[in-house]
Parts: C-alpha cells; structure tokens; sequence
C-alpha cells in the first residue's frame, strides 16, 4: 500500500523535506501539487526528516503538495524491443514511440559477484588503428577517453558505436547539446547501427537528477543483455558532467564538499557504475567507455583523478588524435598476443620509433643540423601521424598491421628497426 503524506517542509532548488516515516532510501514517490505532478527520488533520510529529489524540479510545488511514496526504486523497462530506441534519463520514450511497461528491471544494484566473472579473454575490434594495434580494447574492460571540451570525443564514440565487433551498444549520454544527442542519432540510424543500439539521453535543459539516473539504468539494461549472451559495449559521455550533477545535488543539500566542491564520496560513485564492466563465466559481457572531459586539461582534477585509480587505463584525445603517449590499456596483454604473430613486436617498435621522432622534432625546432637518421624520422613520424594517428583511418587489425609494415619499409632500412629477422623475414615488405 502506498503511503501518502501531505505538506512540504522545506523546498530548496529541486530538493524538497518532508516529514515520513518508513520510506528506504533512493524510494520513488510522486509529487503532486496544483502545477502538476513528477517523480521524485529519496537521496536522504536524516531522522524523520526525507529529502527528494524532484525529477521536474521544484519550480510550483507548493508547501500543502501531496507526496505518495512507491514503495520500489527507480525501475526501467527491459526487453529487446529496447533496440533501435531513444530514451531520455528517466526512460521515457524521446523518439514518439510507444512506451515499453512490461518486465521492469530495478536500476543501481550491486556489481557481479567476482565468483561469476572470467579473466577477459577476447578484443573488441573497433576499425580505429590507434586503438586495435597500439592499445587494445579488451571486452569487459572499463576504460574512460579523457578529453578537453572541443575535442571530437562523441564522434569518435559514434565511430566506435558503428564499427565495434559486438553485439549491442549501449549509449548513455549526459548533458549533451540537443545537437550532439541528434548527430549521435542520425548518425548511427543512417548507418544502420542504430537497430542493435538503444540510447538514453541527457540533455542540458533536462532535470539534473536524470544526469545522475543514466548511468544506472545504462548498465542496468546492459546487465541483462549480458545475461542473455550478448556481448554489450556501454559508451557514456559524458561522466564529469555526471559528477557535476552530484555535486549540484550535494550543495543543494548543504553536504560539507571535498575536493573542489565534489561530494566527499565521488570515488565509490564512479566506482559503482565502473565496477559494472564484467566478463561472465556462462553468458555474454560489459565493456564500458566513458568520455571524461578534463577542465583546463588538467588531469589532477577530481573527476579525472578518482577514474585513473578505478579503471584499466585510458586514451587520451588530443588535438583530434589518440595520443600515443599516456594512452594505456593495462589488458592488451591479455588478447594482443592471440591476433598475429608480429603484433605485439609493431606495437612496440612503431611507439618506440614515433617518440624518437619527437626527439627530432624537438631538435628540429632548436636549430640542429639534421642527419640523414633525423631526415629518416621526420618522415617516418609524417606517415605515422596522418596514416595511423588520424582518426578519419578505419581499417581491420590486419590491415593496419601490414600498414605499419610498409610504412618502416618505406622509410627504413630492416636493422635500423631492431625487429627480429625471424619476424622481418615474414613481414618485411618486397619492393
């Protein structure tokens, strides 16, 4: 049965008080006063004192609205009529289709028990270089692209929406421009990639407490997908405004703030959706990205910071590229000696050549007399960026491997690489 409470306490932003007893925390209710009606949600519960959240914010709740509790937490839908589908971040339909009520699904409960994951065992192969040769993407691995504001990181996770070898793609996106939310969408449809994608969508001027909803009900989906042996690849963008979001709500409720006004639980925030990415032992997997943008390119700010201590390492987007240096993926061991034979050997030999290069570069620019090795580099450092580093590149693993192949031969001599001979006497070229 539902409990019903009339009067309102206090209001302050979107965040109301009422006076309840026996309500749990993150419990749904519904608010509703002479300007209507919204959901809300209990983020806190201090005595008989309960604070919600409202979904439409408090703007024409009056102190006599009415405050029916639900007695669940927020729920989505789940089926695979979810495919092919636009949702906003309470999981109302945002394409005109028809709403979806049957099998609901509870949203932020725990991660898998590590007794049902695996060690990850097989690479989700993206079509970018970058990527598949030099840090490669491992399924159920959690890896975060950090970024600046304007750098092309939705397009690249609409490239990685349209060319990623799984299953389903999940993309939550929060506090997107109305323009990026429809370029995500025309995008995918156009390419028909939007039949195994569903998405749920954040934008600007939508409700702050639908930002934080969308991760969860993102992995929530992508959890049950998983479990009926689909491999499932979650693209969120973007997570710093996530945590602004939290952090909105934490100074709304007057929580004694941590580092730069976060709330002092940031970490085990993140952490939570993370922790979702898994590999199961009998049924399909999670694989997460997550831009993170970094204000002022600084990568000690709090969001950025918290990820790199959760995650399996991270690609950096600069200047419209994957950046080679600070850009890890701390599983590709476990899959990159399983592709090809020279794989690992190129992967290697191409960075350590490309930050020789950079040297050059730098040697360059101070005025030294080149030698013909300087001159060698130049030009191998030329062909690597606009050939392998652009990301308008989108070619298969073995493409871009013998790519690389041609590349050295063309600028180097076989002993002036160090590769082995055994592998240059396979791979190396003819001319």
């Amino acid at each position: 049965m539902h409990r019903v409470y009339q009067g309102v306490d206090r209001i302050a932003g979107n965040v109301i008080t009422v006076r309840a007893t026996g309500v749990g925390y993150r419990e749904l209710a519904q608010v509703s006063s002479r300007h209507g009606s919204s959901l809300a949600q209990v983020i806190r519960l201090q005595g008989g004192s309960v604070d919600l959240q409202v979904f439409a914010g408090g703007r024409g709740i009056a102190t006599d609205a009415e405050i029916r509790f639900l007695g669940r937490t927020m729920q989505v839908p789940f089926s695979r009529s979810l495919l092919g589908r636009v949702f906003n971040g309470s999981g109302q339909p945002r394409d005109n289709g028809p709403e979806i009520n049957k099998n609901l699904i509870d949203i932020g409960g725990p991660s898998v028990n590590p007794a049902r994951r695996i060690i990850p065992r097989r690479m989700v192969r993206t079509g970018i270089p970058m990527i598949d040769v030099f840090n490669t993407l491992v399924e159920s691995q959690k890896l975060p692209i950090f970024s600046v504001a304007g750098e092309p990181y939705n397009q690249l996770l609409a490239r990685i929406a349209m060319q990623a070898e799984v299953d389903v793609i999940i993309l939550g996106g929060m506090g997107l421009k109305h323009d990026d939310y429809l370029f995500f969408r025309d995008l995918l449809e156009e390419n028909g990639a939007l039949s195994r994608a569903v998405l749920f969508i954040h934008t600007a001027s939508d409700p702050v407490v639908e930002c934080l909803l969308v991760p969860d009900i993102a992995l929530a989906v992508a959890e049950h997908f998983a479990l009926l042996n689909q491999r499932v690849l979650v693209l969120l963008t973007d997570m710093t405004n996530f945590a602004d979001a939290m952090k909105e709500v934490a100074i709304t409720m007057e929580q004694i703030p941590s580092n730069r006004g976060y709330p002092g639980d940031l970490y085990s925030q993140l952490a939570a959706r993370y922790e979702k990415a898994v590999d199961f032992d009998a049924a399909g997997s999670i694989t997460i990205l997550a831009v993170t943008t970094m204000p002022g390119d600084d990568v000690t700010h709090p969001v950025p910071d918290n990820t790199g201590y959760i995650t399996e390492g991270q690609f950096y987007l600069r200047n419209g590229r994957i950046e080679p240096f600070g850009s890890l993926s701390r599983l590709k061991q476990l899959v990159n000696d399983q592709t090809r034979a020279d794989h690992r050997t190129i992967m290697n030999t191409m960075i350590q050549l490309y930050a020789s290069y950079m040297e050059t570069l730098e040697k360059q620019s101070m005025g030294f007399r080149m030698s013909a090795w300087d001159n060698k580099l130049l030009a191998y450092g030329q062909r690597f960026e606009n050939e392998l580093m652009d990301l308008k590149v989108n070619i298969p693993l073995e493409q871009a491997l013998d790519l690389c192949w041609q590349i050295l031969a063309d600028t180097f001599e076989p002993a002036e690489t160090g590769i082995a001979s055994k592998l240059t006497d396979q791979f190396w070229p003819s001319r």
